[in-house]
């Protein structure tokens, strides 16, 4: 029992590559990976990633009801994710990882606009 509690605090899980704005652009430009903002509908009024999917952490941990049919159709591609400072967004990839899937850490939506990549508004989500 005290074996699994350690594991489970100290188990970093699989490594996860961080990847630069201007790789996960040239990526998803060429079809190779998928841009996902994980933040919450309310932080995206602030202006998401252009070419970013957009799927809340909250639905990834309760349901997937949007995160399901998006992980079906990137069997082929490298998921690469940010949120508003790397964390949230490498915990997902961590997890996506552990199942399987090619993931990568963007980091910050700052990374991004900071790289003078394009952006986007998005209408809030009240």
């Amino acid at each position: 029992m005290l074996k699994a509690i350690f594991k489970s605090l100290f188990d970093t899980g699989p490594a996860v590559r961080r990847v630069a704005p201007s790789e996960a652009a040239q990526l998803v430009a060429e079809g190779k990976a998928a841009l996902v903002d994980v933040r919450e509908p309310a932080e995206w009024s602030g202006g998401v990633a252009a070419p970013a999917q957009l799927l809340a952490g909250s639905d990834f941990y309760s349901g997937r009801r949007q995160w399901t049919p998006f992980l079906r159709r990137c069997t082929e591609v490298e998921v690469i994710l940010y949120c508003l400072s790397g964390a949230r967004s490498k915990r997902v990839a961590k997890q996506l990882a552990r199942e399987g899937f090619r993931v990568a850490n963007m980091g910050s939506v700052h990374s991004w606009s900071g790289a003078g990549l394009p952006m986007r508004r998005v209408k809030s989500r009240s």
